[in-house]
């Protein structure tokens, strides 16, 4: 099953209605993917011919992450950003450049690993973390 009929699966679970505006925000979530933000939400919703209020947006992205089928993503620039949470666990982390904002996804096993050995040394049973790099994309960096 795909992220959108995992989410529409769960949100007819715990008993919330499909309306039309929460659909629409699930889906523009699922087509634009990684850490983005509720203006990027309108604006691909307005693009798609639907006008879905900014409230709406909102309340929709909230009610995803109560769910845990969406998270907030800290990028540190003062936007809220989401981005849909995978049912199979799969997720990636971020790197945000500190002169232009860009924030890039990616992946490492290796750290992915470190986190691993880190949760069986401490008290704390880890169950969701989340990593965010910060410097300078090669585009800012080249323009120094």
């Amino acid at each position: 099953m795909n992220w959108v009929g995992h989410a529409h699966a769960t949100l007819e679970r715990d008993g919330y209605r499909l309306s039309a505006p929460r659909s629409a925000v699930v889906e523009s979530l699922a087509d634009l993917g990684c850490s983005v933000t509720v203006k990027e939400i309108a604006d691909h919703l307005r693009a798609r011919g639907s006008d879905v209020g900014v409230a709406s947006i909102y309340r929709t992205l909230e009610l995803l992450d109560k769910l845990r089928l969406a998270r907030r993503v800290d990028a540190a620039e003062g936007v809220a950003r989401y981005e849909p949470i995978d049912p199979s666990g799969e997720h990636h982390h971020h790197m945000v450049c500190g002169r232009c904002g860009e924030v890039r996804a990616f992946e490492d096993s290796e750290l992915e690993r470190a986190i691993e050995r880190l949760s069986s040394r401490v008290e704390y049973v880890v169950d969701t973390h989340d990593v965010t790099l910060r410097g300078e994309c090669p585009a800012c960096r080249a323009a120094s």
